[in-house]
């Protein structure tokens, strides 16, 4: 039996598994960075799925700050960055190596991404900062991960009354369009909370953020 031999039967035998304990999922498929990606465009099929804490015999609950779940469903029906929402909860698929499981983030905000515009001109020119005005947007409405970071910074002020800007952990998946992050974009999530993104690490999982809460 050859690797895709096997790799066809192991997504079959998850097909199989998800018909018994899996519950339906609306499945997207995100075609442009500036279209929501939960939107009716994007949308694929009903897929029952079954998410289990990388623990395939069901035997633990996911821990604080673990955004990590194995997906068990017709993998033969899916592709890294797909999103799966439903039963109160959205995941995007992160990995699908071979022989191994398919791997799947839980979501538990939704983001917009904008990049701040240069000023050009020379001399007495009007104020020349971030504004609304001149944010180009980057992405719409995609669902991500958002946790709290490990560290945060005094304000510059420094009062005794102060407390430390947060710091926060961000995953999305890779983004279609070849659209990149990068230091100094900003985020807004459906909340309302701003994101300074200080770096921004792309891999074959999708991105790794990190950002500072803006506080004005």
């Amino acid at each position: 039996m050859d690797g895709a031999t096997l790799q066809a039967k192991l997504y079959g035998g998850y097909a199989k598994a998800a018909k018994r304990i899996g519950l339906p999922f609306a499945q997207y498929r995100p075609q442009a960075a500036l279209q929501p990606a939960l939107s009716s465009a994007n949308g694929v099929q009903t897929l029952l799925a079954s998410f289990n804490a990388e623990d395939m015999g069901y035997r633990h609950p996911r821990g604080y700050a673990r955004v990590g779940w194995y997906c068990v469903a017709d993998g033969g029906q899916l592709q890294a960055g797909d999103y799966l929402s439903g039963n109160g909860y959205t995941y995007f698929i992160a990995a699908m190596e071979p022989l191994l499981p398919i791997l799947a983030v839980r979501c538990n905000r939704v983001l917009s991404v904008f990049r701040p515009q240069q000023q050009a001109g020379v001399g007495a020119v009007g104020y020349g900062g971030m504004t609304a005005g001149n944010e180009m947007p980057r992405l719409t409405q995609f669902p991500a991960s958002i946790l709290l970071g490990t560290k945060g910074e005094h304000s510059l002020v420094d009062l005794p009354g102060d407390v430390r800007s947060p710091w926060w952990a961000i995953l999305l998946p890779n983004l279609p369009g070849g659209v990149t992050l990068r230091s100094g974009d900003l985020m807004q999530d459906d909340l309302g909370r701003r994101f300074v993104v200080s770096s921004a690490e792309q891999s074959a999982l999708g991105w790794r953020v990190g950002a500072m809460e803006a506080e004005t």
